[in-house]
């Protein structure tokens, strides 16, 4: 089986890539905008008719889309995450390959649930963010495109290479220098969130699974299991040795301030604070996550403790 991976060089696509080189089954091309890439590609600005003159020459029959953006104003998450996936579609409808198409999505598209529940995959979707509603749109393009596709829907990836500016990427990184300077507290805001954290190579398997699969719509992939920042940052104190304090303090930082008695604080001997970012999906994410199971046989099988201890190793590492 030949497989396009579009995306190889970000989070998710090197983990995507490392499962399916590790099949001796399939071929792997990579597509994207470094140098690295096997075919050098930006879709944001490519157009569909070169991308459909490379299908047709690579004759692929899966091709999986792990590029896109995560950070940036509307314009530049529009850009490469709707009309980018635009390009993809309209290129294999072109393209006389028939090949199948693997997009990732995220759960930002759901935007908030209730507290307690779990999402499924006809949920209605209220992105809270410019985020969620760029990938939601590129959803509904491939839903609509007329092609053999499916849509991972990820919920919160963690584990090794899990960016410095994520929730548990900036935690990570607050606690190291916490340790690298002897800070016996580390103050960390926003800790309330539960979001529903699936380690990325478990997330690998799934991609892996979606592409062998006939499934097609929309699939959630979580561990189905809400955590608590707060109770995250406990672990990776434990598995990080550090025996420090862990203070919580909620709302915007100027009024954390304020609330603990810094009115000025000296940032020469302020503890550290680590504020992880909203992503427009409120207090709680946790995913229904049966139909993975039931229609790709996929379940998660690494734990939180085990992603955050590589995320904690990759942190401490660090100069």
């Amino acid at each position: 089986m030949r497989v396009l991976l579009i995306g190889a060089n970000g989070y998710i696509g090197r983990f995507v890539a490392d499962r399916l080189l590790a099949d001796p089954a399939v071929q792997l091309t990579a597509l994207g905008r470094g140098d690295d890439a096997d075919v050098r590609f930006d879709l944001a600005s490519g157009s569909p008719g070169a991308l459909t003159r490379f299908l047709d020459a690579v004759h692929p029959g899966v091709v999986v889309n792990c590029a896109g953006a995560t950070r940036g104003g509307a314009r530049e998450l529009t850009r490469h995450n709707t009309v980018a996936v635009a390009t993809v579609c309209e290129a294999l409808r072109r393209s006389g390959g028939g090949a199948r198409l693997v997009q990732i999505g995220c759960s930002a598209e759901y935007g908030p649930s209730q507290p307690g529940s779990s999402t499924a995959e006809d949920a209605v979707p209220r992105p809270g963010g410019p985020y969620g509603v760029s990938k939601l749109a590129a959803t509904e393009l491939v839903l609509g495109s007329g092609l053999d596709a499916v849509v991972l829907r990820v919920f919160s990836p963690a584990g090794p290479g899990t960016p410095a500016g994520s929730p548990l990427g900036r935690l990570a990184e607050a606690m190291r220098r916490a340790m690298q300077s002897g800070d016996g507290e580390l103050k960390l805001g926003g800790l309330g969130a539960q979001r529903d954290f699936v380690d990325v190579r478990d997330v690998a398997r799934a991609v892996h699974a979606a592409s062998l699969s006939a499934a097609q719509g929309v699939i959630n992939i979580g561990s189905g299991r809400a955590v608590r920042l707060r109770d995250a940052a406990a672990v990776l104190a434990r598995v990080a040795g550090y025996g420090g304090a862990l203070h919580e303090l909620d709302g915007p930082p100027g009024a954390l301030r304020s609330a603990i008695g810094h009115p000025r604080p000296d940032p020469d001997h302020a503890p550290p604070v680590a504020y992880p970012y909203p992503d427009g999906c409120g207090s709680w994410q946790q995913a229904d996550v049966r139909t993975a199971r039931d229609r790709l046989g996929w379940r998660p099988r690494i734990g939180l403790e085990e992603s955050l201890a590589d995320i904690w190793m990759e942190a401490a590492c660090r100069i």
